[in-house]
């Protein structure tokens, strides 16, 4: 018991020395100065549904921007919607609103954008770009795979004004999916069972056009890179709904493989000296390498991005809570709800920091390497768009190393829910491969 008390109370004085009481958007300061020149950063949350991850990313989204002159940022969103509110915070869309936008975020679950800490920094970026030239200003994307009908019809819906020919290739490869069409293409990977070539040949065809005429579409760069990468989404989305064949495992690393490539091909589309900023769960941006995932073969974008481009580069910061509230629904399709979030338990990174301190915390973990933290496995909350409050034990806890899965780390002793937009959900939804992990 001595020594359990003495280990104890030097993982508090270590964590002491390296964190800061967090209260106000000066006080990222000491976060500021460890991201230095890097090029990426990834800001992570332990829900889909706080209101505190979402306003303190969005405050050092800002300072990124301002003073280190960030580029984009890249969500766990679908690309088509995303692209709605990239063109209206540079202004090219005559909304009266960020919120008109947002409301069209119509697929569940509907909070994770749709929401008013997204309307607030959604304001601030258009306001941010408006004196910029357009080769300027801020841009807003989506990583994600999901969004195979709304890209194909997106892709046509341009094609129709630029290409007419192609328009009609992507007919054929839409008129191909579409007898499958449902919210998560379980249809579609169930058909590849009597057709493994189903509608790959029409989709790869298309992305292989896009990409060779791209250069002479309008003169919107953007828009033409927009639909080469809806292109890009159809293929990776076919390929993921394929991957549903072989188990979770390999559906999970499909849609982070593609939240990578999307995530390099902004970075690529913006510059050589481009810097990207990343929202994400924490399971996708804290790197799997350090957590029991790595047991099951599953890797994430916070590890391929370490991997591309060297940890000097990459800036992980994670985010996490004691207790509290959260926006969730009990099963996949299921009407949102505010829900408690409990107290974290005995031995868990969250239960830990909150005994140690009497507020909230920025913990850097440059000089925690040859610490517990470093070495050993602990529990650490992650919370998905599927919650149980009651069963949280269960299933709601990644063992991680710390210090070797973050950069950094942002606590919160209590956080309370965030606050969606009244939308509209009008798709039929299923359970995505990657559940039970839903993030």
């Amino acid at each position: 018991m001595l020594q359990r008390v003495s280990i104890a109370q030097e993982m508090k004085e270590r964590i002491a020395g390296n964190s800061f009481a967090i209260h106000d958007e000066k006080d990222l300061t000491p976060l500021m100065e460890r991201i230095g020149d890097a090029r990426i950063v990834m800001l992570g949350e332990s829900s889909h549904g706080t209101h505190e991850y979402y306003t303190w990313r969005s405050r050092l989204s800002r300072r990124l921007i301002t003073e280190k002159g960030f580029n984009f940022i890249a969500v766990e969103g679908d690309w088509p919607d995303c692209y709605l509110i990239n063109r209206y915070i540079k202004g090219y869309t005559n909304e009266k609103g960020a919120a008109d936008v947002l409301r069209s975020f119509s697929r569940w679950p509907t909070w994770m954008w749709a929401n008013w800490e997204i309307v607030a920094l959604c304001e601030w970026l258009r306001q941010h770009n408006t004196p910029l030239p357009a080769d300027r200003r801020v841009g807003f994307y989506g990583l994600d795979i999901y969004s195979l009908w709304e890209s194909m019809r997106t892709i046509i819906d341009y094609l129709q004004k630029v290409d007419p020919d192609a328009m009609k290739m992507a007919e054929q490869a839409f008129r191909c999916f579409e007898p499958y069409r449902d919210e998560n293409g379980y249809n579609y990977a169930m058909a590849l069972r009597f057709a493994p070539e189903l509608c790959e040949k029409e989709i790869m065809k298309l992305l292989r056009h896009v990409q060779k005429h791209r250069q002479y579409y309008d003169h919107d760069p953007e828009a033409a890179f927009s639909a080469e990468q809806n292109a890009r989404v159809a293929v990776n989305a076919e390929a993921y709904y394929r991957s549903m064949l072989a188990g979770g495992t390999a559906s999970w690393n499909a849609r982070d493989t593609h939240m990578q490539d999307t995530l390099e091909q902004l970075l690529s589309f913006h510059g050589h000296n481009s810097k990207a900023i990343v929202w994400a769960h924490n399971t996708h941006i804290g790197d799997a390498h350090f957590t029991d995932m790595r047991r099951d073969g599953m890797y994430n974008i916070g590890e391929l991005s370490r991997s591309a481009f060297g940890n000097e580069q990459v800036v992980l910061v994670g985010f996490g809570c004691y207790k509290g509230s959260v926006i969730a629904g009990r099963r996949w399709g299921a009407p949102m709800e505010e829900m408690e979030v409990p107290e974290a338990p005995p031995g868990s990174w969250e239960h830990g920091l909150y005994h140690y301190f009497d507020d909230d915390r920025l913990v850097l973990m440059n000089n925690m390497q040859d610490t517990p933290l470093a070495e050993k496995s602990q529990p650490h909350r992650a919370i998905g768009v599927v919650y149980d409050p009651a069963r949280e034990k269960y299933g709601n806890y990644v063992p991680s190393v710390i210090a070797k899965r973050y950069d950094a780390f942002i606590f919160f002793r209590e956080t309370r829910a965030l606050h969606p937009l009244p939308v509209t959900v009008t798709d039929t939804v299923q359970v995505p491969e990657t559940y039970p992990f839903g993030v």
